[in-house]
């Protein structure tokens, strides 16, 4: 992997923060980080790993690899291997050759897929590690501060990406929310007045009819809103 102008890293990263202002979906934004990140540093694989805060492990997320052994379906607790242990010290780790290094865990498969040198990065987003990214030569080679800023800048662009769109998710969601507390409670106003019930009741009343219809609160509430506007038409 020889090492690339500062013209192509800069190149490199102004797409990458062009992906993440446009309207590309998540998956395919963390996809071209990892394509456009192997290509400029010349890397067999560039790989992307998040952590699962509940379970406390990291999966591969996105990847250019094509190996369907590098693909196949694994995970790594905080503290294993090169990529657990990056994502415990928030620290980048440089290793020459792989399989000389007791703390690399997949060493078959690294020897299959003739990966030698490694480049681990961190992935933090206000001093939390969301996840590691990864780049692997199939040569032996000393990875240059250009090389670590380029990771570095693509780390941080990722977690840019992911922390907006888990950000837009939980704004839907208290959107959701608020939509449906207003709907059920204008629901229950209706209930209270034309059939006499006290509020109580006439909650009680729209929780049981979503639970024997199967359907959420906030579409018996609509049909409760509905029914009364076509009464008064």
């Amino acid at each position: 992997m020889e090492r690339s102008s500062e013209k192509k890293y800069l190149e490199t990263l102004t797409k990458i923060s062009k992906a993440i202002t446009s309207d590309l979906y998540l998956e395919d934004i963390l996809k071209l980080i990892v394509n456009l990140t192997a290509g400029v540093m010349k890397a067999k694989i560039c790989a992307l790993w998040l952590l699962d805060e509940n379970s406390g492990t990291l999966k591969i997320r996105a990847t250019q690899a094509l190996s369907q052994e590098y693909l196949r379906e694994r995970s790594l607790k905080v503290g294993e291997g090169i990529v657990g242990l990056v994502a415990k010290e928030k620290k980048a780790i440089t290793i020459s050759d792989i399989s000389k290094d007791k703390r690399y865990k997949e060493k078959t498969l690294a020897k299959k897929e003739n990966l030698i040198s490694m480049l681990s990065l961190p992935m933090v987003v206000k001093d939390k590690v969301i996840g590691v990214i990864n780049v692997y030569t199939t040569r032996k080679y000393k990875f240059t501060k250009s090389d670590m800023d380029l990771l570095s800048a693509a780390a941080n662009q990722a977690a840019v990406a992911i922390e907006n769109t888990e950000l837009m998710v939980k704004t839907k969601v208290i959107q959701e929310e608020l939509e449906t507390r207003k709907k059920v409670e204008k629901a229950k106003g209706i209930l209270m007045r034309r059939q006499k019930l006290s509020e109580n009741a006439a909650y009680k009343f729209i929780r049981k009819t979503s639970m024997d219809k199967r359907v959420s609160m906030k579409e018996i509430a609509e049909a409760i809103i509905l029914s009364f506007e076509i009464g008064r038409a």
